[in-house]
């Protein structure tokens, strides 16, 4: 008989322990609708490109939850004991669905890169998923869609109408994509996060 070596049945168990086909399709979910929306919004009578903001603020936001949300460990112990370091999986983890996410709301948004376009929903992905990580690693993957959402949801009703300034860095998620300050801010999230998910992991929780 027969069987399978135990190292290449480890990418599956971690995608089995994370829940990750279920991750897929709820980012799969959170892409056709910000899709639908988006386009929706373009073809309205008066359409006016800030009409873009709630997509590109609010799509990111749901698939960084989502994201976040599949860092959590079933089996904390198991990993801590592990002999393999589970430092390289989870990075791999974050940056892979990352990537896969971002350039698919990109291509969601039509048009107009330079104002609330492709450009601002790869930043507000970025910097919007960075956050969570960091929550995860620092409060749990349960609850990690928590601070994104109070901070999202304080800047989309306290941002300025003008972009740039000082609302570039404490307002980036509302800023339009060229804004070089916003991306700085989001990246150094990003940053921030992957480190702190790679180093600690979400941090273990009761269930």
């Amino acid at each position: 008989m027969n069987h399978r070596p135990a190292h290449a049945a480890l990418p599956l168990l971690y995608i089995r322990s994370r829940a990750l086909p279920l991750t897929l399709a709820a980012l799969t979910c959170i892409v056709l609708v910000a899709a639908w929306a988006a386009h929706w919004l373009q073809d309205q009578p008066h359409f006016d490109h800030t009409a873009r903001i709630p997509v590109i603020v609010l799509a990111p936001l749901l698939a960084s939850a989502a994201i976040s949300t599949s860092l959590h460990a079933h089996s904390d112990e198991l990993d801590r004991t592990a002999v393999r370091r589970w430092w390289p999986r989870r990075l791999l983890h974050l940056l892979a669905l990352t990537v896969l996410t971002s350039g698919a709301l990109a291509l969601a948004v039509p048009g107009h890169p330079e104002a609330f376009g492709a450009p601002g929903m790869v930043r507000n992905m970025l910097g919007a998923t960075g956050v969570a990580a960091a929550s995860a690693a620092l409060i749990g993957a349960r609850l990690s869609w928590l601070p994104m959402t109070v901070y999202g949801s304080a800047v989309y009703l306290a941002a300025p109408g003008t972009p740039g300034g000082a609302a570039a860095v404490w307002a980036w998620p509302m800023q339009p994509g060229p804004q070089g300050a916003a991306w700085a801010v989001a990246l150094a999230m990003y940053a921030v996060g992957a480190v702190l998910l790679a180093v600690r992991g979400a941090r273990p929780q009761s269930t």
